[in-house]
């Protein structure tokens, strides 16, 4: 999978806020599908299709004892999203530097 699109199903993952409280909850330790579904106000589906969301962003991975399904945080996906985040912000924050000061010069010259 390109790391673009890995990108991309990372953030959309992370927009939403269920999604980011099932995150928030298994970065606590491993839990079952149905103790992560409890405290949130919709049907087990509903939640299923968030984790499902967040399986395919690879920030959760599954495994199944018996007929128990278990729920783990995976740091991996955020971690390369932070990255691309931190690259960004330098990349910007150095051009944007280096306009200011050509600003700043160019209203130097002027007076």
């Amino acid at each position: 999978m390109s790391a673009p699109r890995t990108l991309d199903r990372t953030l959309l993952a992370l927009a939403d806020p269920t999604r980011r409280a099932i995150l928030q909850r298994l970065s606590s330790g491993e839990a079952r599908v149905t103790d992560v579904a409890q405290p949130f106000k919709m049907s087990l589906n509903a939640v299923s299709k968030h984790i499902l969301v967040l399986e395919r962003a690879k920030l959760v991975q599954r495994r199944k004892v018996g007929r128990d399904h278990y729920l783990s945080y995976r740091a991996e996906p955020l971690d390369a999203a932070a990255q691309w985040i931190e690259q960004t912000r330098h990349f910007w924050g150095s051009r944007l530097d280096a306009l200011e000061k050509l600003l700043r010069e160019e209203d130097a010259n002027k007076k």
